[in-house]
């Protein structure tokens, strides 16, 4: 009878000393944040409830978002020398990684060496919302040989994987590892994407969890999703290995 005055438990409360491997906080190269103001915004927010580091992941996407080291090292750099400006935000470490699409450009950017890996050897991939990648196997070996781990961001997003969730523990089975969104803990991508998300958690199937931040409105719906007690202790051991892979 007394359960509706239960303290709720956020989600936010739970990232004291969290790693946000996934976000787009880089000015005005992607999606993201549209300008230097934005970013420090960002930044702010993220430390207030406990974030110590953000390894920022713009898109390396063809022709739509074509970055480079050079770009993405150059707008980092952008916002470390802003940071130092602020008294406070400069206990936020700040690194620079991608997002890379698995797409026809994404073998060449691979040999090459232009890829921009999480931490040491950790590589994080995405592919089309609307289809699959019809490389991304042949791309995942291709990606091993290079000794990098790869990660694929929200795979409860894509609807096809959905679909064939058996394609999930296939991809693990070929050492690809799973990246949550912690926005698809809560409704912000709609009902299905959030009971695919517990569902993958429950399975054992998700390693890590990310942000996948682009603007001040994402992070305000962050702060609004909350955890039931069982749900907590589903989280806790994603976002503590979380941390230690990437601190």
């Amino acid at each position: 009878m007394f359960q509706i005055f239960r303290k709720k438990i956020y989600l936010v409360d739970q990232l004291p000393g969290f790693v946000d491997i996934h976000n787009h906080i880089l000015p005005g190269i992607d999606d993201g944040a549209r300008h230097l103001q934005q970013s420090i915004e960002l930044l702010w927010e993220m430390q207030g409830f406990g974030v110590k580091k953000c390894i920022c992941t713009p898109h390396i996407m063809g022709e739509i978002h074509p970055n480079t080291p050079k770009t993405i090292y150059d707008a980092h750099q952008l916002v470390q020398d802003e940071i130092l400006r602020h008294e406070g935000l400069h206990l936020m470490q700040l690194d620079a990684a991608a997002e890379h699409m698995i797409d026809d450009m994404f073998e060449t950017i691979l040999e090459k060496e232009h890829i921009m890996p999480l931490h040491k050897d950790y590589l994080l991939v995405e592919m089309s919302y609307l289809h699959p990648s019809i490389n991304f196997e042949e791309m995942v070996y291709a990606i091993s040989t290079k000794d990098y781990i790869p990660i694929l961001a929200h795979p409860e997003r894509y609807s096809y994987l959905r679909h064939k969730p058996q394609l999930i523990p296939h991809y693990k089975s070929l050492g690809v590892q799973m990246q949550l969104n912690l926005l698809s803990l809560g409704e912000y991508y709609g009902s299905s994407i959030q009971k695919t998300a517990f569902s993958l958690m429950e399975e054992g199937q998700i390693d890590y969890f990310g942000s996948d931040v682009h603007n001040m409105r994402q992070l305000g719906k962050l702060k609004e999703v909350v955890l039931k007690p069982k749900s907590v202790e589903l989280i806790r051991p994603i976002i503590d290995r979380t941390i230690e892979t990437f601190c």
